[in-house]
This record gives structure tokens, sequence and C-alpha cells, in this order.
């Protein structure tokens, strides 16, 4: 018999890895909590009519569709079942889909829960999310996003936060990252300066993955968009831009001076990075006038991060949406946030050996077991150590003494309690520091106090 698999992109999760990314869940978390946000959740599952037409057409092609139970394909009409129709087909056979990300199904659940919310709504979501693509190093179709956003408020304090959450959760993490920032009001200013209004989505799919194949292939793919030769020139410079933002600003807010837009996303970025100078914030931020994010959605600010130490893709992502919403049926109702990868930063730290030893300790203490008396001794014992939040085990079963360090050693228990005759009839426990070798004997009811 073959052995057993999993699809590829997906990944199991050992123990002491679960333990690693609940530290990272927790950290981030514990941040999303001291601002104020709220959790949520919403269902793996979304109707295809929720997610469709909200990432931009790669977008679409990367939803993982989920097949209509029944006989889905006893009603179609069999002159419809060929290669050419395929995208009819799916339409047809799958009304349901994945969620793709954690921002449209949020803005579904405030559309849907208006009444019940109280404005500006902050939540956070921690979940996961599926795409059918190409699995790489990095690249997941299985993969948790951690999202925070916050919903019914124009204000660049809100950006601001999001900022200073992403300065707080990486140092915590002590991950150095760059934090990039740019504005879609300024992508869409500069395609009506160079006379290109009509062709924004196409100039910032290409231009998004300009560090991915660099500016040569960049041009190449406006070109063959049909982005004209003149247009491309005049791109250029913005794009290879260099300078402190105060440099960039000057430059871009002159170029961007026939566009009200562009005029209006520069204001945005000054008031901001405004913000951000009286905050000291440690991360290292700039302004990136190439830097576009590929959904459609955003109409504002623009968010991404990268470790500084390590080779992978953005880890954190994110930007303002002003009519996302409003394709619900909930109009005026403008939003911010930003997603942590955390599979991405689990990499990271992984490839940077950041864990400290805390997060993948267990268990505290490991009960050796000597037979059935003693069994009888530890059992008050061990339940008063959990009832002070002391992860504790009794060894199940009366294996040699041996055998029960080796199993300590190897979860890495830093403490094993001895309770034998002796120590029975004088109400004391041995306990043993896995670490040093180091052995004392304790009254019993003292082990809380020395475990602490």
């Amino acid at each position: 018999m073959s052995k057993p698999s999993i699809p590829k992109g997906t990944r199991d999760f050992t123990p002491i890895e679960m333990a690693r990314r609940n530290y990272i869940f927790d950290t981030i978390r514990s941040v999303f909590t001291t601002f104020g946000y709220l959790p949520i959740e919403t269902p793996a599952m979304e109707n295809l009519s929720t997610l469709l037409g909200k990432y931009g057409d790669e977008g679409d092609k990367l939803l993982f569709r989920i097949l209509n139970s029944g006989e889905p394909f006893e009603k179609l009409d069999a002159n419809i079942l060929r290669p050419e129709n395929s995208t009819a087909i799916a339409s047809a056979v799958c009304e349901k889909g994945l969620r793709y990300d954690l921002t449209v199904p949020f803005a579904r659940f405030v559309v849907q829960h208006q009444n019940e919310l109280n404005f500006p709504f902050r939540r956070y979501q921690i979940q996961p999310v599926w795409r059918a693509d190409r699995p790489q190093k990095g690249r997941y179709r299985e993969f948790y996003q951690c999202d925070v956003d916050v919903i019914g408020s124009n204000s660049l304090l809100n950006e601001t936060e999001i900022v200073q959450i992403v300065d707080i959760v990486y140092e915590k993490l002590n991950i150095n990252v760059l934090i990039k920032i740019n504005n879609r009001k300024i992508l869409s200013g500069i395609a009506e300066v160079i006379g290109e209004s009509d062709k924004l989505i196409d100039i910032t799919v290409a231009i998004d993955k300009i560090d991915k194949v660099g500016l040569a292939s960049v041009k190449e793919e406006l070109k063959a968009k049909g982005v004209s030769d003149n247009a491309i020139n005049k791109l250029e410079p913005i794009l290879t831009l260099t300078g402190s933002t105060k440099d960039k600003l000057n430059m871009i807010r002159t170029f961007l001076a026939p566009s009200e837009q562009g005029t209006q996303g520069v204001r945005e970025m000054e008031t901001l990075f405004g913000y951000i100078a009286a905050l000291n914030i440690k991360q290292e931020v700039e302004l990136d006038l190439s830097l576009a994010r590929g959904l459609n959605y955003y109409t504002g600010a623009i968010f991404e991060v990268k470790a500084k130490d390590f080779q992978i893709g953005s880890i954190t992502g994110g930007g303002r949406y002003d009519d996302l919403s409003d394709i619900f049926g909930l109009k005026d109702m403008s939003g911010v946030g930003i997603s942590f990868g955390a599979d991405r930063i689990y990499d990271v730290m992984c490839g940077l050996d950041l864990y400290p030893e805390s997060s993948v300790q267990s268990t505290k203490v490991l009960f050796v077991n000597f037979g059935e008396k003693e069994e009888l001794a530890i059992l008050p014992i061990a339940k008063s150590l959990r009832n002070n939040g002391i992860a504790t085990e009794v060894y199940p079963d009366r294996a040699k003494m041996k055998k029960q360090l080796e199993y300590a050693s190897k979860r890495n228990i830093p403490y094993v309690a001895i309770i034998g005759e002796s120590e029975i009839e004088k109400g004391t426990v041995m306990l043993k520091n896995m670490q040093t070798g180091e052995q004392k004997e304790i009254v019993a009811v003292d082990i809380v106090t020395a475990l602490v």
C-alpha cells in the first residue's frame, strides 16, 4: 500500500512546530488587543459571488472552487462540456469557493451585520486562507493570515496605528523589517500624467512585480499590455527614484501637479509620514513609489513589509479601501487594514533561529511513576500544580527510571519530580533539574513555590 501524503502546498505541523506557530499567533494577538481590536471569525468557504471580481483577473484564477453537492453535472447540456467552455462550466457547477483572503469576507461580514456593529469597527481575525498558486518556497496553497482592520473611518490616524502595530509586532518577534508605504492615489495620478489612466490596473499589476523580476521585465510587460514607449519612459524615473522621503515627496508633488487625485495622495503621505516621525518608530520605514500591491480594492495608502535579514517575499501587507463594502450595498464605509503572513513569519523565525526556548516548552515538570502507591501520592500534588497554572505530566506507565528520564529529556521537560517510599514517608518530593542535573528535596506543599 502506498504511503499517504498531503496535497502540494499544504503542511503538517508537529507539536514543536505548533508551539512555535502559537508563539507567533499569541504575540500578534496580544498587540492587536492593546489597540482595542476585537476578534471575529468567518466561514472557510464563501459564495463565489462574494469572492469573484474582488482580486483582479489573476486573483480570480487562484480561487479554489467547491463543486456543488449531489450531481452537479447532471443538468448540464452535453454540448457545453468542452475545454473552451471551462469558465462557464465552473460557474454552473460551483457556487462556493474557499476564501482567498480575510479582507473580502470581512467586508461581507460588515455589510451583513452592520446593524449589530458600532462604527468605527475594529476587528482582528486569525484564520487560514487558500490560493490555487504554484507551490514554492515561502508560497503555500493553504496558509494563515493575521488581519487587523478598522472600518467606518477616513482618518489617517488609523494608518498610523497600523504602522505602530507592525513596528511593535516585529520588535517583539525580534525580526528586523523594512516597512514600505505608497498610495494608490499617487499611482492613479502617475497613470493620468503619463496619459495611460485606462491602463491603471495593468500598470499596478506590472510594477508590483518589480522586486521579483526587475525593471526590464516590468517594462516589457507594460509594453505587451499596450502602454506606450513614451509613457514607459516617463514612468521609469518614478520607479527608480531614490533619496529621503522628503526628497521623494517633493519630486513626485511636482510631477503630479496636473493630477488632483495624485496631489491628494501626496498630501496624505505627507500627513502620514509626519505622524510616523513623531512616534520614534524603531523599524525602518520608507516611501516606495514602485510599491503597487496588485489587489484592485486598494484606494489609498498601501503597505508592504519585508524581512531585512532573510530572503523571502513580503511577510505583511495591506492598505486603505474605500469601496469594498460598496460592492455589497453599503456605501461610504472606508476601511484600512493589514495582514501578517504567519507562515512566512514562521519561516523567517526558523531560518534566523529567533524562537525563545520558552516558546517550545509545554510541560514544566514530569512525575516519575514507580507504582500504584506512588501514583496515589503523586495525583493530588500534580492536581495542585495544574491548578496553579504549572503544566504537569505524570508518566503513565511503571517503566524503568532511565526510560522515564529519557522521555523527559526528549520532550525538553525542565524538571522531573521523584516520589518514592522515602519521600512518601517524609511528605517530600525530590526535584531534579534536567539541565544542570541538580537535585533537591523539598516539602511537597512547597513544590508550587519552587516551580513558579
